[in-house]
């Protein structure tokens, strides 16, 4: 009898120690595909940044650009490396604006609408737009796996010592320079608009 409880005790014993285990490597491994999904969001601002940099190049002959607007792109590139995800938003959500501004000068001149060059340059654009746009999905996606598990029973105890993970919330921004969403509400909205 007390051999079977020794047995009990150890295949006990053993199996919280392997759960344990499982558990704590998937919230390593959760937190190596959110660091390497940002990494990889990284990377496709920075390649935005530069072809809005050749973009602005590009139609600096048609209307004369601030300098300010290369030195902000400037800075975003450089800071992209040690940037985390509230920093990311910052640079989207700036790095958009750049970007909206500059199609909105191109509308401007039909010359440089129809060059191949800006054409080219406006598809990339919105090319990497889409990448970043799958790139914050998926992050937020193993945020989201991640502090569940980090907040549920019983892998709470062992995730205990790991800071919650931060989602990107790029698209509330989007939504509210659109107009659609103040904030106040639980669920986006249409703008009011006044017909006259």
């Amino acid at each position: 009898m007390i051999d079977f409880l020794l047995i009990l005790i150890i295949i006990a014993v053993l199996a919280a120690a392997g759960y344990f285990v499982m558990t704590y490597n998937r919230l390593q491994s959760l937190r190596n595909g959110a660091d390497a999904t940002l990494s990889q969001i990284r990377v496709a601002m920075k390649k935005r940044l530069d072809t809005i940099e050749q973009l602005v190049d590009s139609i600096e002959s048609y209307a004369h650009f601030e300098r300010q607007i290369l030195e902000k792109i400037t800075g975003m590139r450089s800071g992209l490396q040690g940037a985390g995800p509230e920093e990311l938003g910052m640079m989207e959500k700036e790095s958009r604006g750049i970007s909206g501004n500059i199609r909105m000068v191109a509308e401007s001149y039909p010359d440089l609408k129809t060059s191949q060059a800006t054409i080219n340059s406006m598809n990339a654009i919105r090319e990497l737009e889409d990448e970043i746009a799958r790139h914050r999905y998926t992050y937020n996606n193993i945020v989201q796996e991640f502090n569940t598990m980090r907040d549920t029973f019983p892998s709470r105890w062992i995730a205990a010592s790991m800071p919650r993970l931060d989602y990107l919330s790029f698209e509330e921004d989007e939504l509210r320079r659109a107009g659609y969403y103040t904030g106040e509400e639980t669920e986006p909205s249409r703008p009011e608009t006044e017909w006259k």
